[in-house]
């Protein structure tokens, strides 16, 4: 008698943000990374707009899958991504046009004619948002500029599905990924907006799938180039900010709040407060694995973080952190003035730092009141959980423990949205989170943050 499957100890994630592409090997019984490599997610600034590298990416993630497997065995593989993407396939599955960059400003062409048919907030939890971040923007804008697409696409797929396109043959979208502020989806339904339709992609749009659905195994091309078994596993894959989510949702707790850091630094709220979102503010509603409505804001906190490190390696001393909270060093909003809750506005210093440790230190605490006002916006309660980078500033953390009244975690994970995607493979118990102590220097940090909202 043959007996079921076993479960698959060691996960391949594909995992590619909007700065890199990385391939991750989690092994699902001690929920750690035991190997990752990245690569640029570099722009192709060429015709017939700027586009991502797939071919590249392809390339570097068929190498790696068969390192990792000589080394170690891969058993599945997973899929996360940056979401505002998808890709149009014709229908020999080949591209129909390059992957728009959501960065590039050309949809704003169309601003005012998409205006009028897209959605509205209360449809779809969508808010508009500029250049490509809107994904219905981008197809509006690519089916003007080429009048022959349309008929040329045969499918259209989100991001996350691509890559499971290529090592499957299938092809699908995730509820996640259309549910990131593409005006394309409902999340109260968890159907098609009308927008849909509207764009004559009724019977293009592939069908939407939980994120954790095996969607099939790998070809025979793809078990040929890496070495991997014929019976590898995909599942069909995740928005990044959403595989951040996974692990929790899957713990005891009821309501918290997830920050999930890197380009993006995006707050999700569970079970929180009743609130009313606002648009204008980059509050939006995402979809979680399970396909269910999170109230969610975000603002662009690691484009904003290099920007304003500007190269430095220094690490704030404590006479930088005090002369910081004495003098009332304060960047301002908006480093990033196109997203956020603050967008349309242009930074600026309250009195300009004079060193490098100052500087970063100032940023530091810049980014977790943002993140703070974030999570008011959307009604946080409970617990707040960092993942990703900022999970290890402790500068970041200790002004968050100040503002936040049950507590902050921080995770243990390198790559919180790399855990998470293994975990629609192979569920695990939550992962291990450190609590932030409150800092001695609290009432200091607690009087700044009130002089940076008095200067708003």
């Amino acid at each position: 008698m043959i007996g079921p499957e076993p479960t698959p100890k060691h996960i391949a994630v594909i995992d590619v943000g909007k700065t890199n592409a990385k391939l991750a090997l989690v092994d699902s019984e001690t929920l750690s990374e035991i190997a990752v490599v990245t690569r640029p997610n570099t722009v192709i600034d060429a015709a017939p707009y700027p586009h991502f590298d797939l071919e590249g990416h392809w390339a570097f993630f068929l190498e790696n899958l068969a390192a990792f497997h000589k080394s170690h065995g891969v058993d599945a593989i997973s899929i996360t991504t940056h979401g505002a993407s998808v890709v149009l396939l014709d229908k020999a599955g080949d591209l129909a046009t390059p992957m728009l960059d959501y960065e590039f400003d050309g949809p704003n062409e169309c601003d005012e004619a998409y205006n009028k048919i897209r959605p509205i907030f209360a449809e779809t939890g969508s808010p508009r948002l500029p250049g490509g971040l809107n994904v219905g923007a981008q197809l509006h804008w690519l089916f003007e500029r080429d009048p022959t697409l349309l008929d040329r696409t045969a499918h259209v797929i989100t991001y996350p599905q691509y890559w499971a396109y290529r090592l499957t043959g299938q092809w699908a979208c995730d509820v996640t990924s259309l549910g990131c502020h593409t005006d394309l989806w409902n999340p109260w339904t968890g159907r098609a907006s009308t927008l849909v339709g509207t764009l004559g992609l009724s019977d293009k749009l592939a069908p939407a799938l939980p994120s954790s659905h095996v969607l099939g195994v790998i070809t025979a091309e793809t078990a040929a180039k890496t070495g991997l078994r014929a019976t590898t596993p995909v599942v069909c894959g995740i928005h990044d900010s959403n595989a951040s989510l996974v692990p929790y949702l899957q713990g005891d707790m009821d309501t918290f709040s997830v920050v999930s850091t890197g380009t993006w630094v995006v707050a999700m709220a569970l079970n929180g407060g009743d609130v009313k979102l606002d648009p204008a503010r980059d509050t939006l509603v995402n979809v979680n694995a399970v396909g269910a409505p999170v109230p969610s804001a975000r603002f662009m906190g690691g484009r904003e973080y290099e920007i304003i490190r500007d190269a430095s390696t220094v690490e704030p001393s404590e006479q930088d952190r005090m002369t910081v909270l004495h003098n009332k060093i304060m960047l301002l909003p908006a480093v990033e003035p196109n997203s956020g809750p603050y967008s349309g506005r242009v930074f600026s210093w309250s009195n300009p730092p004079q060193s490098d440790g100052e500087r970063i230190y100032a940023l530091s605490l810049y980014l977790a009141l943002m993140t703070q006002t974030c999570l008011d916006l959307i009604g946080a309660k409970g617990p707040t959980l960092v993942e990703g980078p900022f999970a290890r500033n402790a500068d970041f953390l200790d002004m968050l423990a100040v503002l936040r009244p049950n507590g902050v975690g921080a995770a243990s994970s390198k790559t919180g949205t790399s855990l998470g995607a293994a975990m629609l493979v192979s569920p695990s118990e939550m992962p291990r989170v450190h609590m932030q102590d409150r800092p001695e220097f609290a009432p200091l940090l607690a009087r700044y943050a009130e002089s940076w909202h008095a200067l708003l």
